[in-house]
């Protein structure tokens, strides 16, 4: 089984209190740019457990058997599902009730004809746009995915105490019936959090831009965990060919989001329509802004690709170590730019809040996780593909 040591606790709980302190002192020094700090963040960190019960269900339809070994890493992630459900949750809730000023349609009037601040487009979008329909979404959203995980967990701890094929197919059907809701949720969530922040601007493209971010964040968090619980003496079936697996789809995924954010711009910016160009424009033209724009491109392209693409790159643990934590980095600043420049407009920068609760929420993460595998036993048993991963070559 495994324990958590106490360098783990301190360091945790030390970056948890880290991001108490700046939650604090962000709504207390500056309430307006606290919040789209918190929700930023929480949306970085949600994807990250949310991509943890896609991966679990993944393995399932496609009766993967290279990752059996390290299952009860994605399993623990997804523990963090609940707390940033109830987090983002929150957010939501406080937006409907003008506690924030994060979503520009819910501003009073801006649907009504016969008041000055009315948005003949915004108010074309009101069937989908209005807070009633806005947190019932939420809460299904984040309803469905919860349930989920809590089934697909309950459905794996049930296989280590039962014999035959049984609990595993029904662990194939519900994973089937998540990859739909999923399929659906996962871009109407992003559409909803985040995309409506910008309310004059779409992308079509935007549910798969925001999805293959969260898989490149969630395969580099699950392989951290791995590589750190194999460190640590534990996970000794796990060898360089599962880490070469991991680096395959970290590698994959980094070059999936480029692909996705070049079509995205190109297109649009080829376009040259005023509506849908002022995305950009409100990211290159402020100089609060420009420079993060191109530099978390470029580190989240040129990283994976120059020091990833050969075959022994992605069996070198230390290379990967570093890139892993690069694209994390970068990702989260995508993160803050996806948010910041239409709440904040020119005012927004990253300070204390903006990484202090980035930090506290990593805090959160690590210790949710940590935790949740000391609850059962790392190894898995009666899965009917364990000893194919145990003996994975490639």
């Amino acid at each position: 089984m495994f324990t958590i040591d106490q360098k783990a606790k301190k360091f945790t709980m030390s970056l948890m209190i880290i991001g108490l302190i700046a939650l604090i002192y962000g709504f207390i020094s500056n309430p307006h740019g606290a919040w789209p700090a918190l929700l930023f963040n929480t949306y970085f960190y949600l994807g990250i457990s949310i991509f943890a019960v896609f991966f679990v269900a993944l393995q399932y339809v496609a009766e993967a058997g290279w990752s059996i070994v390290l299952k009860r890493v994605p399993e623990a992630v997804m523990g963090a599902l609940p707390i940033f459900s109830l987090i983002m949750l929150f957010i939501m809730i406080a937006s409907i009730l003008h506690w924030n000023h994060i979503y520009h349609w819910l501003h009073e009037g801006i649907m009504d004809p016969t008041n000055d601040h009315y948005d003949k487009i915004i108010a074309g979008k009101e069937p989908y746009l209005n807070a009633t329909f806005f947190i019932i979404r939420t809460i299904i959203y984040l309803l469905g995915w919860n349930y989920f995980a809590k089934k697909l967990r309950s459905l794996s701890v049930l296989e280590d105490q039962s014999v035959g094929s049984k609990i595993h197919s029904m662990g194939i059907s519900t994973s089937a019936w998540f990859m739909v809701f999923f399929a659906v949720t996962s871009s109407m969530a992003s559409w909803d959090w985040i995309m409506s922040i910008d309310t004059h601007w779409f992308s079509t493209l935007f549910g798969w831009y925001v999805f293959a971010e969260w898989s490149a964040i969630g395969f580099t968090t699950i392989f951290l965990f791995t590589l750190y619980l194999k460190r640590m003496g534990y996970l000794n079936h796990v060898n360089e060919n599962h880490i070469h697996d991991l680096g395959k789809w970290i590698f994959a995924f980094s070059l999936v989001w480029t692909y996705m954010w070049f079509s995205q711009f190109m297109l649009i910016w080829y376009a040259n329509i005023p509506e849908e160009v002022a995305y950009f424009t409100a990211r290159l033209e402020v100089d609060n802004y420009k420079f993060l724009f191109w530099f978390s491109m470029l580190i989240n392209f040129l990283f994976p690709i120059i020091l990833l693409m050969s075959r022994d790159a992605k069996r070198n643990n230390t290379r990967l170590i570093f890139v892993s934590c690069v694209i994390l980095f970068g990702h989260w600043l995508n993160s803050y730019l996806l948010v910041a420049p239409g709440t904040l407009n020119t005012h927004g920068h990253i300070g204390f809040t903006e990484i202090g609760i980035g930090l506290g929420f990593a805090g959160l993460l690590i210790y949710i996780t940590l935790n949740a595998l000391t609850k059962q036993p790392l190894e898995t048993k009666n899965h009917p593909f364990l000893d194919e991963s145990k003996n994975l070559h490639t």
